[in-house]
C-alpha cells in the first residue's frame, strides 16, 4: 500500500480519544533530556513564513515556533483521530458486507488502483516535492508566489484530467497488471475491470484534493486536510450501511447484481469527490484564487518538475512492490476464495496496523517539513537536526508500544473489527496473524517515513527513490519465497512479516545516508537510548498484557463479542504496565502524552 493513502482503513477512537501530543518547544526538550540549552532560531510560528532576505530568528521565536508546532499537530492529530474513527467504523461495515475473500478483492484492487495512478501520475511529487518549492515560492517571488500556485495547480489539474480519461479507457489493461485474466480467474477478472471504470474517475478528485491540500500546508494551513476525508467516511458508511441493512449480500462473485455492483462504485468515488470539492471554502478563505494560467514555460515549474522525476521512480519502485504483493495475495484469494487469506485481509490489516503512523507520524511530519524546509533554506543544520530528533523521539511514545501491541493481541484485534457480517470468527484468524506479522515493522516503517522528510527538505529527492528501490527489492524478494514456499493459508502472512523486514532494512540505509547530509550526525546516541527504553518497557507490557488477554479469553459474552473482554483487559493492562515502566526508567518524551507530566 503506498504512502498516505485516503483509503487506508481508520481507528475507532471517538473524537476526544484522539491522541493529542503535547510538543514543547524544542530548546525545553533539550533541558529535559539533560543536554542543557538546544540550539537557537526555532523559525516562525504557525501562520509565519519567512519573508527575502531574513536571518536567523531573533531570541525568543523558538517558543513562538514551539506553540505553532504544538497547536498544529494538535488540530492535525484531532482531526486525523476523527478521520480514522469514522474510517474505521466504514472497514467494519465494508468487511461486513463484502468478507475478506475473493469477492471482496475485486472492489479492493479495483479501489486501490486510482490511487496507485494518482500518485504514479503526480502524487509522490505533490506530497514529497512541491511543498519545499511552494514555500519557497511564497518567501521569494515578489508576488508571494500567488503565480506560481496557480500555473502548478492549473498544470496538476490538467494532467490529471487527461489522465482520468485515459485511465478509463484502459481499464482492463490496467486492472491485467494487477491481477490475470484466466479461464479460471475469468469471473473475477471482468468482475474488477467494471469496478475500475467506477472507480478509476477518483484519479481528478484525488489530484483536486492533494494539491489544494499542500497549498494549504504551504500557508501553515494543516487542519482541513485532515478533517475533509471525515466526509468521504460518513458518505461510505452510510454506503455500506445501506448495503448491509436492504440488500442480501452475495457470497460468491458470480451472485452480485448489476445494481449493487453500481452502488458501490457510484458512490464510493462520490465520496472521493466530496473530500476534493470541501477544501475549496478552506483555500478561499487562506487568500488563494484560482486563475487557469498555462503560461508555464519560464515560469520556474521546471525545476519541480526535474525535483519530481526521482520521485517518480520512488513511485514506481512501489508500485512494483504493490503489484507484486497483490499479485500473489490475489493468487491466495483464488486458491481459498472464503478462507480470508488474500489480498483483502492484507489490504484491512495492513490499514489497521498503520492507524498508529498515521495519526501521530503524519501529523508531525505535515506541521515539521515545511518548518525544516525554512531551516535548510536557512541553512540551519542544528535546527533541521533537531527537528528531526525530537519528531522522532516523541512520536516513538506512541508507535512503540503501539507495535508490541500489535504484536501481543493482533489476534483479538482483528476478531473485534472484522468478525461481523460475512466474516465469521474463522475467517479473522489469518487477519490476526497477519496484524502480528505487521506488528514491529511499524517502528522502521514510522521512524523512516520521518527521515526520509529530511531529504525532501533538502529538496533531494534522488536518495529516496534509492532506498525505496532496495526496500522494494527485499520486499519483493521476501514476498516471492512465502508465495513460492509456503501454502496458500500462510503465504499472505508470511509477505506480512516480509514487508515489516523490508523497512527495518530501509530504515538502517536511510539512517547511514541521511548522518552523511547532516554533517556526520543524527542525535544518534540520544535516539537510540530512548527507543531501547521505550521498547523494553513496552516488550515487558505485552508480554504482560498477552498473559491477561489469555486469562479472560474464556469469559462468557454474546455471541460475536468473544474477543472484547480478552482485549479491553490485555490492552488496559498494557498500557498501564507500560506507562509504570516508563516512568521507572525515566523516558522524558512520555511528557508528550496528555495527562502524563
Amino acid at each position: 500500500m503506498l504512502e498516505g493513502t485516503p483509503h487506508t482503513p481508520h481507528t475507532s477512537h471517538t473524537p476526544h480519544d484522539a491522541p493529542a501530543l503535547r510538543l514543547p518547544d524544542r530548546r525545553a526538550d533539550e533541558e529535559i533530556a539533560g543536554d542543557g540549552p538546544g540550539p537557537g532560531g526555532e523559525g516562525d510560528g504557525e501562520g509565519g513564513t519567512p519573508q527575502p532576505g531574513r536571518g536567523r530568528p531573533a531570541a525568543g521565536a523558538g517558543e513562538g515556533a514551539g506553540g505553532g508546532l504544538r497547536r498544529s499537530s494538535l488540530l492535525m492529530a484531532l482531526g486525523t483521530g476523527v478521520s480514522r474513527a469514522t474510517g474505521m467504523i466504514r472497514v467494519m461495515l465494508q468487511a461486513g458486507a463484502l468478507g475478506t475473500g475473493l469477492l471482496a478483492t475485486t472492489y479492493n484492487i479495483a479501489n486501490a488502483i486510482p490511487m496507485s495512478i494518482y500518485t504514479l501520475m503526480i502524487g509522490g511529487a505533490l506530497n514529497s516535492v512541491l511543498v519545499p518549492q511552494l514555500v519557497r515560492a511564497r518567501a521569494e517571488h515578489p508576488d508571494g508566489g500567488r503565480a506560481f500556485e496557480q500555473r502548478l495547480v492549473t498544470l496538476v489539474l490538467s494532467v490529471l484530467a487527461a489522465g482520468t480519461v485515459l485511465s478509463v479507457w484502459a481499464a482492463p489493461e490496467i486492472v491485467a497488471v494487477y491481477t490475470s485474466d484466466t479461464p479460471k480467474n475469468h469471473a473475477a477478472f471482468e468482475l474488477t475491470v467494471v469496478f475500475a471504470r467506477f472507480l478509476l474517475p477518483q484519479i481528478f478528485f484525488y489530484g483536486l484534493f492533494f494539491i489544494l491540500g499542500q497549498v494549504l500546508n504551504a500557508r501553515s494551513k494543516f487542519g482541513a486536510m485532515m478533517w475533509t476525508p471525515v466526509l468521504n467516511n460518513v458518505v461510505l458508511i452510510t454506503m455500506f450501511g445501506l448495503y448491509l441493512g436492504l440488500l442480501a449480500g452475495p457470497d460468491r462473485i458470480e451472485d452480485i447484481t448489476p445494481g449493487q455492483v453500481d452502488l458501490l462504485g457510484i458512490v464510493t468515488t462520490g465520496g472521493i469527490a466530496v473530500q476534493g470539492l470541501a477544501l475549496i471554502p478552506f483555500v478561499r478563505a487562506s487568500g488563494f484564487r484560482f486563475r487557469p494560467r498555462f503560461d508555464w514555460r519560464g515560469s520556474g515549474l521546471r525545476k519541480s518538475i526535474a525535483a519530481a522525476r526521482w520521485t517518480l521512480l520512488l513511485v514506481l519502485a512501489n508500485l512494483a512492490a504493490m503489484t507484486v504483493v497483490t499479485h500473489f495475495a490475489g493468487a491466495a484469494d483464488q486458491e481459498l476464495p472464503t478462507g480470508g487469506v488474500g489480498f483483502s485481509a492484507y489490504n484491512y490489516v495492513q490499514g489497521i496496523w498503520m492507524l498508529p503512523q498515521s495519526i501521530v507520524t503524519v501529523s508531525l511530519v505535515t506541521a515539521l517539513l515545511p518548518r525544516m524546509s525554512r531551516a535548510v533554506a536557512e541553512h540551519r543544520l542544528d535546527d533541521m537536526r533537531a527537528d528531526l530528533s525530537h519528531g522522532l523521539r516523541i512520536s516513538g511514545v506512541l508507535i512503540v508500544p503501539a507495535a508490541f501491541f500489535f504484536l501481543a493481541l493482533g489476534p483479538q484485534t482483528a476478531q473485534l473489527l472484522l468478525a461481523h457480517g460475512a466474516v465469521d470468527a474463522a475467517s479473522a484468524v489469518p487477519a490476526g496473524q497477519m496484524l502480528q506479522a505487521f506488528g514491529l515493522g511499524l517502528i522502521p516503517f514510522s521512524a523512516q517515513y520521518l527521515l526520509l522528510r529530511g531529504f525532501y527538505a533538502f529538496e533531494d529527492t534522488r536518495t529516496p527513490f534509492w532506498t525505496a528501490l532496495c526496500i522494494a527489492a527485499v520486499n519483493i524478494g521476501l514476498a516471492a519465497a512465502c508465495h513460492l514456499w509456503l501454502p496458500a493459508r500462510w503465504a499472505v502472512i508470511g509477505m506480512a512479516a516480509a514487508y515489516a523486514v523490508a523497512y527495518g532494512f530501509g530504515l538502517l540505509l536511510t539512517v547511514v545516508l541521511l548522518r552523511r547530509r547532516l554533517a556526520g550526525r543524527l542525535d544518534g546516541r540520544r535516539l537510540c537510548r530512548t527507543y531501547g527504553k521505550l521498547a523494553l518497557s513496552a516488550a515487558a507490557a505485552a508480554a504482560l498484557g498477552r498473559l491477561v488477554a489469555g486469562a479472560c479469553s474464556g469469559a462468557s459474552v454474546p455471541a460475536g463479542w468473544a474477543s472484547v473482554p480478552a482485549l479491553a483487559a490485555g490492552g488496559l493492562t498494557m498500557a498501564v504496565a507500560f506507562v509504570l515502566l516508563a516512568r521507572v526508567l525515566k523516558i522524558a518524551e512520555l511528557r508528550s502524552l496528555p495527562g502524563l507530566r
